[in-house]
C-alpha cells in the first residue's frame, strides 16, 4: 500500500517513540503511532503501520516524546490562580474564613473570573491537562473560557446557603445552575454538574433537593468532603454522626458522587463509599500545604473506588500541574502503606488520566488512547540531564515530572499546543491582564 491513491485517509498521523495507551493495557509501547479522524482516534499501532496504511493531512514525528491521554484535573477552581500565594501558610479553616473568603468577596467579577480561568488554561494546557472540573464563581464565564481555548471542562457550578458574589441564595445557585445545563446540553466540551461547596456549607433540605434532581436529569455531584479533622470533628458534634454517614441517610452516596478530598475516612467509611460507587478525587499538594491529611488510596483502591487526581485552585498548591500531583500521590501512597509498591507509576497515571475520565462519566470517550475515543492527546518531552536517560518510561514520565515538557497537546484533534507555544490564547494580553488584576488583589491585601 507504498501508493498514497490506495492509502486510507486521515486528518492527523502522531507517532513517537513511546506511547501510553492506559487501556486496554497499562503499558509503554515502543514506537508506534495514532491516527487521527474528524476529531476521534482512527487507529493506534506501530508507526511503520500506521505509515503505510493511512495518508495524513498532517504528520508530526515527536522524536524524542512520549504520547499520553490528555490529562484530567478532576478538582480546580480555575479562577484561584489570580489569588496564588495569598495566603500562605495558613490552615485551611483560617486561610479560607480570613484570607481567601474576604478577599474573594471584594475582588471577584466576571473580568477576574475571565482573566483567572485564561491563566489557568495557559497553565494547564502546557503541562499537559485537556479536561478540568472547576468549581468556582460565575461558571458561564469559565465555559466561555473553555470553550475559546478548546479545553473541555467539567462546570460544578457553585451552590451556597448564603449570598455570595454570583448568586443571592441557594434558590439562584440552582436557577442559573440549570439554566447553564440547558445553554450546554449535548456540548462535547462543556459538561454541567452539581458542586454544593461542602456539607457545612449546604443544608440538608439543599442536599435532598440536590440528589433528586442529579438523578432525574443524570448530573453529577462535585462536592468538598472529609478534607480535615476539624470538619469531621464538627459533624460529630454538630450532629453525632460523620458526613459521610450523614450523605449516606441522605442518599448522595452514589456513583454520581464525586467526593474530594477524603483525607479523614475510617474503615468502616472506606468499606461504604466502596459500596455505593463514589469516586474519589485525590488533591495531594493542597492537603499537604493546608496540613489537611493525606487521602488513604492504597486503601480506597484495594476496596473498588475509581479514584481521581485534582490540583484544587493555585491558591493552595501552587500549580495546576497534574503530573506533579500525580508524583506526589505516588510518593505519599507508600509511605502511608508502608510499602514501595504502593501507588506505582502506573497506578498514578490512569488517575490523572481514565480515573478523572471516569469520575466524569466520560470514560467511553476520554481519558486512554484507543480506537472510537475523542483524540485528546499529549506529547510529552523530556527537558534537562534529569532526564535522562529514559530506562522506565512510565517511571521517568511520573517520578522525573518536572523534567517533562508538554511540547504538543490536541484535543480532539485540534492543536492547543504546537512545539511548546499556545494556539489559542494570546500570551501577551494575557500577562497584561493578569497584572491588572494583581494589582487589585496586592490593593485588598
Amino acid at each position: 500500500m507504498s501508493d498514497r491513491s490506495s492509502k486510507r485517509a486521515c486528518d492527523l498521523l502522531v507517532e513517537a517513540p513511546w506511547l501510553l495507551p492506559v487501556a486496554p493495557q497499562n503499558v509503554a509501547l515502543p514506537d508506534h503511532a495514532v491516527a487521527i479522524l474528524n476529531g476521534r482516534i482512527a487507529a493506534v499501532g506501530p508507526a511503520s503501520e500506521l505509515r503505510a496504511d493511512y495518508a495524513p493531512q498532517e504528520h508530526v514525528r515527536v522524536d524524542d516524546g512520549i504520547l499520553t491521554p490528555g490529562l484530567v484535573n478532576a478538582h480546580c477552581h480555575a479562577a484561584m490562580t489570580l489569588l496564588r500565594g495569598a495566603g500562605e501558610d495558613l490552615p485551611l479553616q483560617a486561610w479560607l474564613q480570613d484570607r481567601i473568603w474576604p478577599l474573594e468577596a471584594a475582588l471577584v467579577d466576571e473580568d477576574f473570573v475571565r482573566i483567572g480561568t485564561t491563566l489557568a488554561a495557559a497553565e494547564m494546557l502546557t503541562s499537559g491537562t485537556t479536561t478540568f472540573t472547576d468549581m468556582y464563581f460565575f461558571p458561564e464565564i469559565v465555559a466561555e473560557v473553555a470553550c475559546r481555548t478548546g479545553m473541555r471542562v467539567q462546570l460544578a457550578f457553585p451552590i451556597f446557603n448564603g449570598a455570595n458574589v454570583w448568586a443571592s441564595g441557594v434558590d439562584e445557585c440552582f436557577h442559573k445552575g440549570l439554566a447553564l445545563h440547558d445553554d450546554y446540553r449535548g456540548d462535547s466540551h462543556v459538561l454541567v454538574a452539581f458542586g454544593p461547596h461542602a456539607p457545612y456549607t449546604v443544608d440538608q433540605k439543599s442536599l435532598e433537593k440536590i440528589l433528586m434532581l442529579s438523578q432525574e436529569i443524570n448530573l453529577g455531584v462535585h462536592i468538598h468532603l472529609h478534607e480535615n479533622a476539624a470538619e469531621v470533628a464538627e459533624a460529630r458534634a454538630q450532629h453525632g454522626q460523620t458526613w459521610v454517614e450523614r450523605l449516606a441517610d441522605i442518599g448522595l452516596l452514589n456513583p454520581q458522587l464525586q467526593a474530594t478530598h477524603m483525607t479523614q475516612l475510617t474503615r468502616q467509611e472506606i468499606d461504604l463509599v466502596a459500596a455505593n460507587g463514589v469516586h474519589i478525587v485525590h488533591c495531594p499538594h493542597s492537603n499537604l500545604k493546608l496540613a489537611s491529611g493525606i487521602c488513604p488510596t492504597t486503601e480506597l483502591a484495594a476496596a473498588g473506588c475509581n479514584i481521581a487526581l485534582g490540583t484544587d485552585g493555585a491558591s493552595s498548591n501552587n500549580t495546576l500541574n497534574l503530573l506533579q500531583e500525580a508524583r506526589t500521590a505516588s510518593l505519599l501512597a507508600k509511605v502511608q502503606a508502608g510499602r514501595a509498591d504502593a501507588g506505582n507509576a502506573h497506578d498514578v497515571l490512569a488517575m490523572a488520566t481514565l480515573g478523572g475520565a471516569r469520575a466524569l462519566g466520560r470514560e467511553d470517550e476520554l481519558g486512554s488512547i484507543e480506537v472510537g475515543k475523542r483524540a485528546d492527546l499529549v506529547a510529552f518531552t523530556p527537558t534537562g540531564f534529569a532526564a535522562q536517560p529514559l530506562l522506565d518510561v512510565i517511571g521517568s514520565l511520573i517520578h522525573g515530572a518536572p523534567t517533562h515538557q508538554a511540547r504538543h497537546v490536541w484535543v480532539e484533534g485540534h492543536a492547543l499546543v504546537r512545539d511548546g507555544s499556545l494556539t489559542t490564547i494570546d500570551t501577551q494580553k494575557l500577562h497584561r491582564d493578569v497584572e491588572q488584576q494583581a494589582q487589585r488583589v496586592r490593593g485588598a491585601l
